[in-house]
């Protein structure tokens, strides 16, 4: 595949729609799992604008910064801590509407303002989780969920 998107869908569900299509052909048969990870954020934020998209991974008891694609980020995030850690600890999706309302949200950057964090799934265990933020408030919704959690599910072939 070209390292160019083709989208012209104007509403975010049928964007999504052309995009995962796009990410599976940019990933399929390439084996390295930061390539895959980098390319995936890269197309994520080029098709949304999104302010940041990235994947912390868990190691030991952390997750430490993978690929992404915006400003600097937080190096490393405890388990529970923040949207981040706490998408980890329940093994589940969290979307946040407004992140100045959630306990504990680590603001590694104050023009953060929503964001929805998904889980990687490998085997029964998360391996990794996708952070996306956004400069809007309450910009994510079902349609970002459901296909978020659509492209975290087929990016655990990955790990």
């Amino acid at each position: 595949m070209a390292e160019t998107l083709a989208l012209t869908a104007t509403t975010k569900a049928a964007r999504y729609a052309e995009l995962l299509p796009q990410i599976d052909a940019l990933t399929a048969g390439e084996p390295d799992l930061t390539a895959n990870l980098a390319n995936t954020a890269a197309a994520l934020r080029q098709a949304f604008g999104f302010f940041w998209v990235g994947f912390y991974l868990v190691k030991g008891d952390e997750l430490v910064l993978g690929p992404f694609q915006g400003p600097i980020a937080c190096t490393r995030i405890r388990k529970g801590r923040g949207v981040c850690g706490g998408s980890w600890a329940q093994a589940r999706t969290l979307l946040v509407p407004d992140v100045e309302q959630f306990p504990g949200h680590i603001a590694c950057s104050s023009d953060s303002k929503s964001e929805i964090v998904v889980p990687v799934l490998k085997d029964g265990a998360v391996v990794a989780v996708l952070d996306v933020d956004s400069d809007q408030l309450n910009d994510f919704d079902a349609d970002d969920q459901a296909a978020l959690e659509q492209l975290m599910q087929r990016a655990a072939q990955w790990f």
